[in-house]
């Protein structure tokens, strides 16, 4: 049965903000309690979405997730009214309001694992929701992602939803950002390439400024819960030293896509094993593992870090080539618009590169990988999804006018304490769930 790859990117919620709170993110921090615009930010991540649409690929909706979190102020004390509960917050803990009114979601890369039925052993599309239990403001996610994808992959005869793993740091699990797969189409069965920063029981370097988020535990435990067998995975971990240099996700410094892997020389400890073991077990499915490696005398991580040149999409096209979709930053950045602009000379795989202005979300930490999750569905599964959710005129025209509508142009760290905030965001998800068919997900509407 014919399958494809659909990218869900996440709108970005009404409550985008600079707190600076993920620490590790380079982009994060150096912007912190700076003003953001979550208009902007939302219509350039919906741009981006329509014009890859229009391209022909397949693109879907994820809903922003309510926030401020009211139910995580209330677990942590805080009582009263809503606006009571806000006004307190802001008073005596404004960095537990911060986290609470995280738009972080908005980065789907880390809403899930997601392995296809091609790969699993139930021969269903297995969805693990991640826990990220390494920063509070994510921590609080995995549940109301978990009720988003029930809603939108609702047919459990093609799809299993599981939960996310015990928030710990020993099964720290970060998503989609630190996994990826190979094949040679998307129908066929391939190998799912999973990235850690450490290990919790085992030997091994470990990072000394930045905390390492996903653990190898956290990686063989959702291969198991998709029911992956050994021929069919391969685990790496990334270079410590670069998780110190800003790396804090593998996306940060790669991206795969069918039989192409797109990295920086210094991705992963002992590189050229994880090479041949890539082309070991692809060889093994009938593919041909390709990588194109970025030397670091042309490309630092610096380079790499500030430009997001590798959190990028690489994405093929119904023709067969393959397209880079990276920020308008790569073109900004003198020595990756000088390599981007050699890549037709070095004969890579990589046919066009397509570049997009996502400066709000980048601001923030996250490039055009980020805002996306990928889903190889095949047709049947395709006719199974929420139907309300694929992009196309209809809905981004929706999408655009409701923006205009309820979004501010201006949002300050201090601006988090106004109460009418959480009002404005829940009105506007309200009628998101119309948009978007899918239902009373949100805890307000229940």
């Amino acid at each position: 049965m014919q399958a494809f790859e659909a990218n869900f990117d996440g709108l970005v919620g009404p409550t985008h903000n600079y707190a600076g709170l993920s620490f590790g993110n380079v982009a994060s921090r150096n912007n912190e309690k700076s003003v953001a615009n979550p208009k902007a930010a939302a219509k350039q991540g919906l741009r981006k979405m329509k014009q890859l649409a229009d391209l022909g690929f397949h693109q879907g909706v994820l809903p922003p997730l309510e926030r401020p979190s009211l139910k995580l102020l209330r677990e942590l004390g805080f009582t009263g009214s809503d606006a009571s509960v806000i006004e307190r917050a802001a008073r005596e803990a404004p960095e537990l309001l911060a986290a609470a009114s995280s738009a972080s979601a908005m980065w789907t890369a880390n809403a899930a694992t997601v392995s296809p039925s091609a790969d699993t052993s139930d021969e269903r599309v297995h969805f693990t929701p991640a826990n990220l239990a390494s920063k509070l403001h994510r921590a609080i996610e995995h549940g109301e992602t978990r009720r988003s994808l029930s809603a939108i992959f609702a047919d459990e005869a093609r799809f299993r939803i599981h939960h996310a793993l015990p928030g710990t740091p020993a099964l720290g699990d970060e998503g989609a950002a630190n996994h990826t797969r190979f094949c040679s189409e998307y129908g066929a069965r391939g190998v799912e390439f999973f990235v850690y920063g450490r290990s919790e029981y085992g030997q091994g370097p470990q990072p000394q400024r930045y905390p390492a988020r996903q653990t190898l535990e956290a990686s063989r435990a959702v291969a198991r819960l998709h029911g992956l067998g050994e021929r069919s995975t391969v685990f790496a971990q990334q270079l410590p030293d670069v998780i110190d240099a800003g790396v804090f996700h593998n996306d940060v410094i790669a991206v795969g896509n069918r039989e192409t892997l797109f990295c920086h020389q210094r991705a992963f400890l002992d590189q050229p094993k994880v090479y041949d073991e890539l082309r070991m077990k692809l060889d093994a499915q009938g593919a041909k593992f390709t990588a194109i490696e970025v030397p670091e005398d042309e490309v630092g991580v610096a380079d790499a870090v500030s430009s997001y040149l590798f959190n990028s999409q690489l994405l093929t096209g119904a023709d067969g080539r393959q397209v880079l979709v990276v920020p308008q930053e790569c073109r900004e950045n003198a020595r990756v618009a000088k390599y981007l602009d050699s890549l037709g000379a070095r004969s890579t795989p990589i046919d066009e590169v397509l570049v997009f202005d996502l400066r709000e979300s980048m601001k923030n930490g996250g490039g055009p990988a980020c805002l996306r999750l990928r889903v190889v569905l095949n047709d049947a599964e395709r006719a199974a999804v929420n139907p309300g959710v694929w992009m196309n005129d209809t809905l981004f025209a929706h999408l655009d006018a409701w923006i205009d509508t309820h979004y501010r142009d201006q949002l300050a760290p201090a601006d988090l304490a106004d109460p009418q905030l959480l009002d404005q965001s829940r009105t506007a998800l309200d009628e998101l769930t119309t948009i978007l068919r899918l239902g009373s997900i949100y805890d307000f509407q229940r």
